[in-house]
Order: structure tokens, then sequence, then C-alpha cells
């Protein structure tokens, strides 16, 4: 750059000297200075100009150089993330203020890298503590579900089967009676039994598809549960592992739901996919409630988990049940997969 602006000026030099020389030639016609002579004093000015413009231009440059390579240098330590590099000049120029900014970037750069992994850090505890209290609360309403259903049933067909033996002898129509009572209450035991059960299945799908582990889930409840189950799911192509995790878990919470409060017959999943969106419909035939009374109850702790869960993935989660109507449930997710048939 130096070398290229001192032979710049040298041809402007040069370019200069020659107007001046061929304007005293013209004006004054003196008998020095003749068109040959013009010419010689030109090339010469032109080669000793050349030789010098390239000596001024290394050795003025040679600083400027060193100083430019100790800039690139400093920019790619920032770049490789080693952001404690510093460097310095002596002189006070434009190009020791690059240098100063520089040094203010990377510092600047280092705190925002010590407060990056301190949030990490704070992002790593935080989640162990959720998911440590999430633990904690998921023991204590299995703990609070064992113990005001099964624990509760059972105790009471103790008492029952206590007060039948004593009454078999006296009144065996009584008897017959508790006897059926015992039975309605041991079935509803089982039932709740194998609704905590499937609630503690693995929420992971070991690798299965979302269609393939509802499948699973839903063929292992008929072998258990006098229900009928109306399925239909289309084939999803790569939806990610946390969605498909996330509608499996929901899809388990409802079933248990079902077992346990609703007393249905029917049930029917279905889940289809249209313009961008992906929608699973459970419904069933049974009780049905007011979902305005179970917000204030500890009934609703599993609604409340599936629409966390739906909300999680961004999906909108509805909930429509009346009583002796049964309960229909609507989840919505947006995405961009397109299923098996579309994709044909």
């Amino acid at each position: 750059m130096y070398i290229r602006s001192h032979l710049y000026g040298l041809i402007l030099n040069i370019f200069i000297l020659l107007a001046v020389l061929l304007s005293i030639h013209v004006w004054f016609e003196p008998s020095w200075l003749s068109p040959g002579a013009i010419l010689f004093f030109i090339l010469s000015y032109l080669i000793v100009g050349f030789f010098m413009s390239i000596y001024a231009g290394f050795k003025s440059s040679g600083d400027m150089k060193q100083r430019f390579d100790y800039i690139s240098t400093m920019i790619t330590q920032l770049s490789r993330g080693e952001f404690s590099s510093r460097i310095y000049f002596n002189e006070n120029d434009e190009v020791a203020s690059l240098g100063d900014e520089l040094n203010e970037l990377g510092e600047k750069l280092q705190q925002q890298k010590e407060s990056l992994l301190k949030l990490a850090d704070e992002k790593a505890e935080l989640a162990r503590s959720a998911h440590k209290a999430a633990t904690i609360e998921e023991r204590q309403r299995l703990a609070r579900d064992l113990h005001d259903a099964v624990s509760q049933q059972l105790f009471a067909l103790t008492m029952m089967a206590q007060a039948t033996g004593k009454v078999f002898d006296k009144n065996p129509e009584k008897a017959k009676k508790q006897l059926e009572e015992i039975t309605q209450m041991a079935l509803q035991a089982q039932t709740e039994m194998r609704a905590l059960l499937l609630h503690l299945r693995p929420v992971h799908l070991s690798g299965e598809p979302l269609t393939e582990g509802v499948f699973s889930l839903i063929e292992e409840l008929k072998q258990k549960c006098p229900l009928h189950f109306e399925v239909q799911m289309e084939e999803m192509d790569q939806i990610s592992r946390t969605t498909e995790e996330q509608l499996f878990r929901v899809v388990q919470e409802a079933l248990s739901n079902i077992l346990r409060h609703a007393n249905a017959s029917e049930v029917k999943v279905n889940l289809t996919h249209s313009k961008g969106e992906m929608f699973l419909h459970i419904s069933d035939d049974g009780a049905g409630f007011d979902p305005e009374e179970k917000k204030s109850n500890k009934a609703s702790y599993g609604l409340k988990s599936m629409k966390e869960r739906c909300e999680e993935i961004g999906g909108v989660f509805t909930l429509r049940s009346r009583e002796g109507e049964g309960t229909h449930i609507d989840i919505r997710v947006p995405t961009t997969v397109q299923s098996k048939e579309e994709s044909k």
C-alpha cells in the first residue's frame, strides 16, 4: 500500500515536471532545454524515483505492517474464543486506537462468556431442582391416590368380608348381597391398580414412533380391561422426539383417568394431520363431569398435567365434558411434517 502510494506520487510529479519543462521550452526556447534533454531528464527522474519509491515504501511500511499483523493475530484469537488476549502499541495514532477498541471488545466478550457459563450452571441447577420437585410431587400424588382409592377399598373389603363371615350362617341372603358388594369393590380396586400401573408406565417410547407406542398401549389395555377401543391414527414422519413423548404421556394420562373415573365402555382415539397441524382426539362414553367443579379438586391434577404438556410443545388443549355425556379431549399441535399418505 505504501509502495503504491509512492509510485502514484512519482507519476504525478513526472507529469507536473514534464508540463513545466515543456512550457519553458515553448515560451523561452533556451538552448540547453532541447526535446532530447527533456526526454533524458524525465527518464532519469523516473528511474531514480522508481527505486526511491520502492525503498521509501518498504522503509515506512515495515513498522505499520507489523502492527497490522498484531491486529490480525488478535482478531484470529478472538474468533477462536481466546478472549483474554490483548495488544498494546507505544504509538498514539489511529492504529493504536483500533488496538484499544479490540482490547475493549475482548474484555466485553470475556465478561459475556463468564456470564453465559454462570447462566448455564444456574439453568442446570434449576433443571435438577425442577426434576426433583416434579418427582417428589408425582410420588406424593401416587401415594395419595393409593391411600384414597386402593388402600381404603382394601380396608373396606376386609371389613365387609369379616362382617359377611359373621352373618353367613344366620342370614345367607344378606351374606350373598354382601358378597356381591365385595366382588364389585374388588373389581373397582383392580381397576384403580391398573390405572395407577398405567400411569407408572415409562414415558419413553424406546425408539418406537408415536402411533406404534399408542397401539401397543391400547392392545395391552384390551387384554386387561373390558373396554372397546376405536382407534384411527395416521402415520407421521419426522416428528420430534419431544413432541412424541409428550403426546404419548397425554394419552397415558387420559386413559388412566378413563379407567379410574369415567366408568366407560367405549373409548375413541384419533390422530390426524392437516395443513401443518396435528390433531389428537380422545373421548369416552362414561359418566362425564363438570369441568368447573374439577378445577378446585385434587382429581384435576391429571387434567392440568395434560394441558401443561400440550402447551410445552406449542399445542392447544381443549376439554369438553358434561355429566352423563362422557368426556372429549381435543389437542391441536402445529407442525411442519407430512403424513405418509400426503407425501406419496
